[in-house]
């Protein structure tokens, strides 16, 4: 039963690889607001939601890849209820280092070199009614609400292409006059075998803006 609701994924995935924009469309994400836009860049206000996320080790993209595997098994029913839940975009990724914590986010402290994987979960749920994973690597977190400058960019989002961009959103949020709060973040729209003119990505920093 669990290999056949996996192959029917993939299957609607692959599909989605000739039709990423509708695939998208038809794929819940966090809502947000956009407050500013220039090009490709945003300042956009989202709003408190919750995500399941896992911190692991390796490369950038090993540990990607491993991230997505481990919480792919949540949502495809390893979780105590064997609850399908549906997949949402993006796909968060962000090196877990030591930060503070703030409420109402419950984040603990990570070795260095290690990244943390999120995928946000549909809105439908609260804490207490999304089901409890099985495996203890994957939990589920609080996040709040907050501003993030946001630069969106297409091709391959490997480790070269994504700190340029980095460093480019890190000097354009600072020409808008936008103060920056916390470390970035890499998001992923679409399945890796999406073909890379067609792939959204998007690099993200909080910032204080007024």
């Amino acid at each position: 039963m669990a290999s056949t609701k996996i192959g029917a994924l993939v299957a609607g995935v692959l599909s989605a690889t000739f039709t990423p924009e509708l695939a998208r469309a038809a794929t819940e994400q966090p809502h947000y607001t956009v407050l500013h836009r220039e090009g490709a860049l945003e300042l956009r206000r989202y709003a408190p939601r919750l995500a399941a996320e896992t911190v692991v080790r390796g490369d950038e993209v090993s540990a990607r890849n491993k991230g997505f595997q481990a919480i792919a098994g949540y949502i495809f029913g390893g979780n105590r209820s064997k609850t399908p839940i549906a997949m949402t975009a993006p796909v968060a990724q962000a090196k877990a280092e030591k930060i503070a914590m703030t409420a109402p986010v419950a984040q603990a402290p990570a070795a260095d070199g290690s990244w943390r994987v999120q995928f946000f979960m549909p809105a439908k749920y609260t804490r207490e009614t999304l089901p409890t994973p099985n495996n203890p690597d994957v939990r589920i977190v609080e996040l709040p609400g907050e501003q993030y400058a946001v630069l969106r960019f297409s091709g391959l989002a490997g480790r070269g292409a994504v700190a340029a961009r980095t460093k480019e959103l890190s000097a354009r949020a600072a020409e808008m006059g936008w103060k920056v709060t916390g470390a970035p973040v890499v998001w992923f729209y679409d399945p890796p075998w999406t073909l890379p003119p067609m792939r959204r990505n998007e690099v993200a920093v909080p910032v204080a803006a007024s």
